[in-house]
């Protein structure tokens, strides 16, 4: 039987790769030898050429959050543009909500 595999990004080389589930040891970048980014089982990497998604990813991946696979619904709502991260981005300096949770919230007030 296969192991499960889950996704790592390096974010400077806009790349993602399926490898086995962490086990402690760092992951390293076939192409730059950078550190790998674990973003979870249910990561949909955008296009390469997509630089206005790969920063939304940036900013998602700094802030904490992650694309872990849920029981039955996936990882929950992710911002797509950057648009929806500065919308809120400002609704948690406004209320005082941590980023990460404003991040994968759904709709803004």
């Amino acid at each position: 039987m296969a192991h499960a595999k889950t996704s790592y990004v390096c974010l400077p080389c806009r790349a993602s790769y399926k490898q086995p589930h962490p086990d402690g040891r760092d992951r390293l970048c076939p192409r730059c030898a950078g550190p790998l980014i674990h973003v979870g089982s249910a990561f949909a990497p955008p296009r390469r050429r997509d630089t206005a998604a790969w920063r939304t990813l940036s900013v998602l991946l700094h802030a904490g959050v992650r694309f872990p696979m849920g029981c039955c619904c996936g990882p929950g709502y992710r911002p797509r543009t950057l648009g929806e991260v500065r919308e809120r981005m400002a609704y948690a300096r406004r209320t005082g909500e941590p980023f990460a949770r404003a991040l994968v919230r759904p709709e803004v007030p």
